[in-house]
């Protein structure tokens, strides 16, 4: 992921970013985009399409790879980058592209201008890096998802911080103004200032640490939490004040987790006051002093933020979950269910059914451990018996009914060894029900996993990327004679 060039920018065609731009929609659904299909989405002609692409390819706006199943072309960082600019150009956004001035684990940031040459901060979200991987734990982006691709990721990433950082600025809140966003990218006004990391000194280190505290508590009754409010996120502008940026992390005041968060954004700063200017309060904000006076977590839908219960009915019965009953059978189930309804309510038989589901549970297992300890300490064997008097065993047919005729009187030596013998059987059908594993499921579920994600990593590394679409006409003639020649002069011929 190297650095943005956009030298390309202005020598493309119309052409080219219609190309750009039916790879892209045929990333929705593939992982490697075929070239007809790229050609029919296009609508352009099949060889001007392969040149276009070729070309692409060469300035690595597009790359071409093999897969398992088959080949096709992919859309590049550079590409969606391309695309995004192109966009923000036509609506006059940005008009001048600047330099690189920041660098974080899921996004880069750089400088920008508009027609009349006012400075802009455009941030270009890069989900996937190898130090900021693990966004299934971290960010709700999946929802109901398996997988999607990194480039999908930075689109809903980038589309959260937009919703976050203007409502935000509508509340009149320190952050910088927004302007406007496209894919993964988010124009905002350029902060004149720097990142309170590098400041030394401060002329009210109290008052600023105040205000940094106070900005906390407010975002806390709004309904949200920053989640990494710390020196790295707060800017310091000309005039001293504080400015918050980075939002794509915040979550709902409801989420499981927010007083951890709530508690971890205060203790990063008086960590840093601390150990930066010697300064330590014991006055600092707890969760439970937080007072809801808005509901921005559910303006924007912040992670964590739970709809409530007449929304999800609407949303259900829009979507055809929650059928309304008809009247007739709601006479008939009123008929039968009107008396017990009038004797219990419904808290009170879900504990009585918790109460009977326990007793079940209680009783079985005291049956199950008590059943062979009860037939052997019942039994009153003779000590004194010789081994050569011990006769054979019999089963327990024949303890029941001998040929349907006599039954084995209990005080004989049989029926008594005959009921050891049973005793025994159902031990050892107990122990076949027993696990003699030691080792924890999760361990070996995670162990298994491992040893599946290093298989995975073996078999990405064997399928090497191919230069052009001469190559896989290559491997699927190799590929069909290597069938031939295993058919056995199935085809007419045999080596």
């Amino acid at each position: 992921m190297g650095k943005l060039d956009v030298a390309m920018l202005r020598y493309l065609t119309s052409e080219d970013f219609r190309v750009l731009t039916a790879v892209e929609m045929g990333m929705k659904n593939h992982e490697l985009v075929p070239g007809s299909l790229v050609a029919s989405i296009a609508n352009l002609r099949h060889g001007g399409v392969h040149k276009l692409m070729k070309d692409l390819c060469k300035h690595r706006l597009l790359t071409y790879e093999r897969g398992k199943q088959y080949d096709g072309f992919r859309l590049t960082n550079a590409g969606y980058d391309y695309l995004a600019l192109k966009a923000l150009t036509n609506r006059k956004v940005i008009a001048s592209f600047g330099n690189q001035i920041g660098v974080g684990k899921e996004s880069n940031i750089y400088t920008v201008a508009d027609e009349d040459r006012n400075p802009l901060c455009l941030k270009l979200h890069r989900l996937g890096r190898t130090c900021f991987r693990n966004i299934k734990d971290k960010r709700d982006y999946h929802a109901h998802r398996n997988r999607a691709s990194w480039l999908y990721l930075s689109r809903i990433s980038a589309t959260k911080e937009f919703a976050y950082m203007k409502a935000l600025y509508d509340r009149d809140f320190p952050v910088p103004r927004p302007v406007d966003f496209n894919r993964h990218c988010v124009v905002m006004d350029l902060v004149t200032g720097g990142p309170l990391t590098h400041v030394t000194a401060v002329e009210d280190v109290e008052g600023l640490y105040d205000e940094l505290m106070g900005l906390v508590v407010r975002l806390g009754n709004c309904g949200v939490i920053h989640g990494d409010f710390n020196e790295f996120n707060i800017m310091i502008d000309a005039h001293g004040r504080p400015i918050i940026i980075d939002f794509p992390q915040m979550v709902s005041t409801k989420h499981p987790n927010a007083e951890l968060y709530f508690d971890r954004d205060v203790k990063c700063v008086r960590d840093f006051f601390k150990r930066r200017f010697g300064y330590e309060s014991s006055l600092y904000p707890r969760f439970t002093d937080l007072e809801r006076d808005d509901h921005m977590d559910e303006e924007v839908a912040c992670s964590g933020y739970k709809r409530t219960k007449g929304i999800e009915d609407e949303l259900m019965q829009e979507m055809g979950i929650c059928l309304e009953v008809s009247d007739d059978e709601a006479s008939g189930e009123k008929d039968d269910t009107e008396d017990q309804q009038t004797k219990y309510s419904e808290d009170q038989l879900a504990v009585l059914r918790k109460q009977v589901s326990d007793s079940i549970q209680h009783d079985e297992s005291k049956l199950s451990t008590q059943n062979v300890t009860d037939n052997i300490t019942n039994l009153h064997i003779d000590d004194k018996t010789d081994a050569e008097e011990i006769p054979t065993l019999v089963s327990t047919e024949d303890i029941q009914n001998k040929d349907g005729k006599e039954e084995l009187d209990k005080n004989s030596q049989k029926y008594r060894l005959a009921m050891i013998e049973k005793a025994l059987s159902d031990v050892r059908s107990m122990r076949s029900y027993t696990s003699a594993s030691t080792i924890a499921p999760e361990v070996v579920k995670q162990q298994v996993k491992k040893n599946l994600e290093v298989r995975e990593k073996k078999m990405a590394r064997k399928h090497a990327i191919a230069k052009g679409e001469a190559s896989a006409v290559t491997r699927e003639r190799r590929d069909n004679r290597e069938t031939i020649r295993e058919s056995h002069g199935l085809w007419g011929w045999d080596e």
